[in-house]
């Protein structure tokens, strides 16, 4: 009788063209060196190996082959005798057991549900009971310490089966502490060398723990393997591996079985192990690229929420304070998850502040800010063939919008991005319409468009992500929103639990990426805190202006050396409004809860330029005189003209 696959085929010389995985385990010889020998050469000196004639049992059948070509190979099989039956069966169970390990083993990047997946897989087909025991440091992806391991190095109880056992525990899932000593375990991970220990009320080291001993008993254990968990030198953990009932003790295979199993394990907990470093490091690169919370307006509040994705990393906000008492807010999105993903992020959110800073409107921002996208894109095509990040293409979105207290409006561009909600009371919605981009870096190079809306008073406005939406959405025009409309209900309520009420009412499970949302509650900016005033084309406008800066900021309570920096400043703006600018000229002041705003606006759309003048030169000190006394100052151009603006700290915010 012929069983299975033939060991090995020869051609007419005797030769071998192929080798089973039998053979290599029978012969100890591997294919590449079987192949292309003579087959006679290769059982003469097997015969000569005790090991291999020990398990070279039986007889062998040959089987004549032909081939497509009508050449003629010969099949060789080995028949068993009728005592090799049983070894054979337990060979095809080790074999199966193996198998299964390796295919259920290792499917999740979880070290606690990789232990799980492998005391599930063993228990009842090849141990009674299983545990396994990792090292704490392990679990959160820390580096795992050096063998041998030290007796009070804590491990965590990761995983235990079967179910029905648990109550003879002498330790639950998840307790933490070293391993007893002395004991098999502690032994086995002191010098890294498995035990395989017979256990009954005789053994010596089970009197010196009785609760232990009782557990064992109870339990109808009575032999132990107690497998370290290592990988390159350092320790993983422990697997323990116990027979019970009238189950056989453990022969040879099967220990070295449990050795493969436990080395198949440790590198699945590592691979795990190094992906939960990973994201954890990328999270943490991400809260800290993320700011704490958004900074405080004078006419909006704001309030957010973050949920981290196990696919996620990319996902940022902001807000932060534009001249004229303007606040911007983002919201965007780098596709991908880990260290990349969060550092690009970061490198787009520095770009939109640096931008920014430039008094740029939204659809221009987005439009520099898509070419720096283009130009990281490059970068990462440019990497070596094996690199990862090679193969990631970069994709980014982002909403970038302007709120104008003075105006009550918005302004919005878009790229590739949800399109922003805006909610007034009463529950009244408004869907600006705000045409979408492509997304960042695209090659599509397609410009960008801005679109102002006006808003009311107390209105409040959301961006978000689109793992903010559920994954069941329709996907229908509109219904992002939809669902983000009715999410919010009632506004009249702090933005805070408006915030929390969103992902309670679109998620029962964690999101699978970044779900970010931005609430902003508009506010009108205080009448009596702007003052504004025309003034004429002539030289006398400088003398007007600086006298009604003098009488506006003695009523607004601000100090004298504010005022007499204001006064300067204000002077040197209308005076380089009226030699270089055209009419008409606008003086404007805005009274902010930490700065205090001079703008100067006239018609015409050349930018000054800062530059430091030479000993004799009688011109170029005003621009440098008003860097020297304001905070920050910048140009923004409009539609019929340009604003020269300045900042000046008062007095509460100079100590900080």
């Amino acid at each position: 009788m012929v069983d299975g696959a033939p060991l090995m085929v020869v051609d007419c010389a005797g030769t071998v063209v192929e080798w089973s995985i039998e053979a290599e385990r029978l012969l100890d010889l591997p294919a590449e060196e079987a192949v292309g020998r003579s087959a006679a050469r290769i059982m003469v000196h097997a015969a000569d190996n005790a090991g291999s004639t020990l398990r070279m049992t039986g007889d062998f059948t040959v089987r004549a082959l032909p081939r497509a070509d009508a050449s003629m190979v010969w099949a060789v099989y080995q028949t068993p005798k009728p005592a090799d039956a049983d070894e054979r069966a337990k060979a095809a169970a080790r074999f199966r057991m193996l198998g299964a390990v390796r295919e259920h083993v290792g499917r999740s990047l979880d070290v606690v549900a990789t232990c799980r997946e492998l005391v599930e897989t063993v228990v009842p087909d090849f141990v009674g009971v299983a545990a396994v025991d990792v090292v704490d440091a392990v679990v959160r992806g820390e580096e795992p310490p050096l063998g041998p391991l030290r007796s009070d190095v804590p491990l965590r109880r990761a995983a235990f089966c079967p179910k029905e056992y648990e109550e003879w525990q002498t330790h639950p899932l998840g307790d933490i502490r070293p391993l007893p000593f002395p004991s098999p375990y502690g032994q086995a991970l002191a010098d890294l060398k498995p035990r395989v220990v017979s256990l009954g009320p005789d053994v010596p080291w089970l009197r010196t723990d009785p609760r232990r001993a009782k557990s064992v008993g109870e339990a109808g254990v009575h032999t132990l393997i107690a497998a370290p968990l290592t990988v390159r030198g350092t320790v993983l953990g422990l697997l323990s591996l116990y027979r019970t009932g009238r189950t056989s003790a453990f022969d040879d295979e099967e220990v070295k079985l449990a050795l493969e199993l436990a080395s198949h394990t440790a590198w699945c907990i590592e691979n795990a192990r190094r992906y939960i470093r990973e994201h954890t490091i990328a999270a943490t690169l991400q809260r800290r690229l993320l700011p704490p919370h958004p900074s405080g307006q004078t006419a909006m509040e704001t309030a957010h929420l973050y949920a981290p994705g196990d696919q996620g990393g990319g996902a940022w906000f902001d807000t932060f304070s534009l001249s004229g008492a303007r606040t911007a807010l983002v919201v965007g999105e780098v596709a991908g998850q880990g260290i990349y993903a969060a550092t690009t992020m970061g490198q787009l959110r520095t770009v939109v502040h640096t931008l920014a800073a430039l008094d740029l409107e939204p659809d221009e921002l987005l439009a520099r800010l898509s070419d720096t996208a283009a130009r990281l894109a490059e970068e990462r095509a440019a990497l070596p063939p094996g690199d990862p990040l090679h193969r990631q293409a970069l994709q980014a979105s982002c909403v970038y919008a302007v709120y104008d207290p003075l105006a009550l409006t918005y302004t919005f561009a878009c790229a590739d991005h949800p399109t922003p909600v805006i909610v007034r009371s009463g529950a009244v919605v408004d869907l600006p319409d705000v045409p979408t981009g492509p997304a960042l870096g695209g090659p599509e190079g397609s410009p960008f468009a801005a679109t102002t809306v006006d808003v009311a008073e107390g209105s409040v406005l959301a961006l978000f992500t689109k793992a903010l939406l559920p994954a069941t959405r329709s996907g229908a025009p509109g219904d992002d929103e939809a669902q983000v409309r009715d999410a919010l209900g009632d506004i009249d309520r702090p933005l805070q639990d408006l915030c929390d009420q969103v992902l309670y009412r679109l998620h029962d499970v964690p999101p699978a990426g970044d779900a970010v949302l931005l609430l902003a509650r508009s506010h009108e900016f205080p009448v009596d805190q702007v003052a504004e005033w025309s003034l004429e084309s002539d030289p006398s406008a400088a003398h007007a202006a600086r006298e009604a800066t003098e009488r506006r900021l003695r009523r607004w309570g601000v100090d004298e050396e504010t005022t007499f920096a204001a006064n300067l400043i204000v002077s040197e703006l209308v005076t380089n409004g009226l030699r270089y600018g055209t009419g008409p000229l606008r003086l404007r002041l805005i009274m902010g809860s930490t700065t205090l705003t001079c703008e100067v606006h006239d018609g015409s759309a050349t930018a000054p330029r800062l530059r430091h003048a030479k000993t004799l030169d009688e011109g170029g000190r005003g621009l440098f005189l008003i860097s020297q006394f304001a905070r920050n100052w910048g140009t923004r151009y409009l539609r019929d003209g340009k604003i020269v603006w300045t900042e000046l700290a008062l007095p509460s915010r100079r100590g900080r």
